[in-house]
C-alpha cells in the first residue's frame, strides 16, 4: 500500500520515537510534583516549551500542550471569549474551518455567526471579511492553510484588520505547523493551534498559543497542571517527541517545498489524458501547499474513486478525516459553492517525506486508467 494521505495523518519518525522511549523510561515522573524525578520531567517541559517557541517565534509564556489541535481549537476560542477586547456578541469564521472549530462554534449560546465562504482560488475575501465586520464583532477564527486543498489564507492581512477594530484572531495552524514558515503570523494572531501527529510525532499531543497579554479564563475550574489552561497530568514524553519532530522537520522546510512543488507537477502531467474531467481546486503557488491537491473528477464519485484506488494499492481519501467520521461532504466543497454532486466527487491527494515521484506517476496512470474504464 503506498500512502498518499498525509495530510491526515503521518506515521511516527523513528528518532522521533526513541526520544519517546527515551523520555517515557528516564522522564517519567509527573511535572508537577515537587521530588527531583518530578523536577527533572518539569525542566524537560520547559525546555520543550522553550524551543518550540523559537522555532515559532512566539513567547513562551503563551504556549500550553494539549491533546491535538481539536482541543486546542476549542480551549483557544473558549479562552479569547472569556476575555474579548470590547463588548459583543459577533463572531465571524471561515466556512471551510475543520470540524473541531465548528464544533465550539455550535454550541455557543447567544452569539450571532457570520460564516464566510471561499473565492474561486480557495481564499477567504478579504473585501467580505472588511463588510461582515460589525461592531459587535469580538472575534474572527480563520484557518492558516486548508486541509482539504491546501490554500494558504491571507492570516496576515486578517490580523491586521483584527488589530485595527479591537478583535481577537484565532487561527488553526495544524496544517501549516512544520509546513512552512510561520514566524511572520504567529506574533500577529490572538491565539494558534497545532498538532504533533501532522509532523511525524506521536499522536494525542498537541498545543496552543495565546497572546500573555490576554488575561483569559479557564474553561475547566480547579486545573492546576498548564497554568489552568486544561486538567490532566502532562504528557511530557510526548511533548518530548513532537519537539524533536518539529526541531527535525524545520531543517527541511524549504527544500522540502521544492520537492513537493515537484511531484504536484508530476501528478498533473500524468492526469493530462483526462484533464477535462479533472477540476483542480488551488490558488496561486504564492497561496498554496504544494503537497496537498484536492480535485473533483467529472461524474466519479469521490468515495468510489478512493476505493479503486485503494483495491490497486493507494491509500488516498475524500478530505479531513474529522469529517469522513460524520459521512458528510467536506466542510471546503460547501465553502467553494459546489454543487452537491461536485461535492460528492471530491478527493483529496497529499505528500509526506516518504512520497516518491515513481509512486505519483503510478497514482497518476492509475486514476487515467481507472476513469477510462468507468467512462467506457
Amino acid at each position: 500500500m503506498i500512502y498518499f494521505d498525509f495530510a491526515a495523518t503521518t506515521p511516527l519518525d523513528s528518532d522521533v520515537a526513541e526520544v519517546f522511549v527515551q523520555a517515557s523510561t528516564e522522564f517519567y515522573g509527573n511535572s508537577n510534583s515537587l521530588h527531583d524525578i518530578g523536577g527533572q520531567s518539569q525542566d524537560l517541559l520547559e525546555n520543550c516549551r522553550e524551543e518550540l517557541a523559537n522555532l515559532l517565534g512566539m513567547n513562551k509564556k503563551g504556549l500550553y500542550f494539549t491533546s491535538g489541535g481539536s482541543e486546542g481549537n476549542f480551549l483557544a476560542i473558549e479562552a479569547l471569549l472569556s476575555a474579548p477586547k470590547k463588548p459583543g456578541k459577533h463572531i465571524i469564521a471561515g466556512m471551510a474551518e475543520h470540524s473541531s472549530i465548528h464544533g465550539v462554534l455550535n454550541r455557543l449560546e447567544g452569539y450571532t455567526i457570520t460564516f464566510l465562504p471561499l473565492n474561486s482560488s480557495g481564499l477567504i475575501d478579504i473585501e467580505e471579511l472588511e463588510h461582515s465586520l460589525t461592531p459587535e464583532t469580538i472575534l474572527v477564527t480563520v484557518q492558516h492553510v486548508n486541509s482539504e486543498i491546501g490554500t494558504i489564507q491571507p492570516v496576515e492581512r486578517i490580523a491586521r484588520i483584527c488589530q485595527e477594530y479591537d478583535i481577537h484572531f484565532h487561527s488553526d495552524f495544524v496544517q501549516s505547523f512544520g509546513k512552512i514558515d510561520i514566524k511572520k503570523v504567529a506574533p500577529l494572531v490572538s491565539s494558534f493551534s497545532f498538532s504533533g501527529h501532522k509532523i511525524y510525532g506521536p499522536k494525542g499531543i498537541g498545543g496552543a498559543y495565546i497572546n500573555p497579554a490576554i488575561s483569559w479564563r479557564p474553561f475547566f475550574p480547579g486545573g492546576s497542571h498548564e497554568k489552568g489552561f486544561r486538567p490532566g497530568t502532562v504528557n511530557v514524553p510526548a511533548i518530548a517527541a513532537m519537539t524533536a519532530a518539529a526541531q527535525k522537520i524545520h531543517t527541511h522546510l524549504f527544500e522540502s517545498k521544492d520537492i513537493f512543488i515537484a511531484l504536484r507537477a508530476a501528478l498533473m502531467e500524468t492526469l493530462e489524458p483526462i484533464k477535462e474531467l479533472v477540476h483542480i481546486h488551488q490558488a496561486d503557488p504564492s497561496s498554496q501547499l504544494p503537497s496537498i491537491i484536492g480535485l473533483g473528477i467529472s461524474g466519479i464519485e469521490g468515495q468510489w474513486m478512493m476505493l479503486e484506488c485503494n483495491r490497486y494499492g493507494f491509500a488516498i481519501s475524500t478530505g479531513s478525516a474529522c469529517q469522513i467520521g460524520m459521512q458528510s461532504p467536506a466542510k471546503v466543497t460547501e465553502a467553494l459553492g459546489l454543487s452537491l454532486q461536485e461535492a460528492k466527487e471530491f478527493i483529496r491527494i497529499s505528500f509526506g517525506k516518504s512520497t516518491k515521484r515513481e509512486d505519483v506517476v503510478k497514482l497518476g496512470e492509475t486514476i487515467v486508467d481507472i476513469v477510462k474504464r468507468f467512462k467506457n
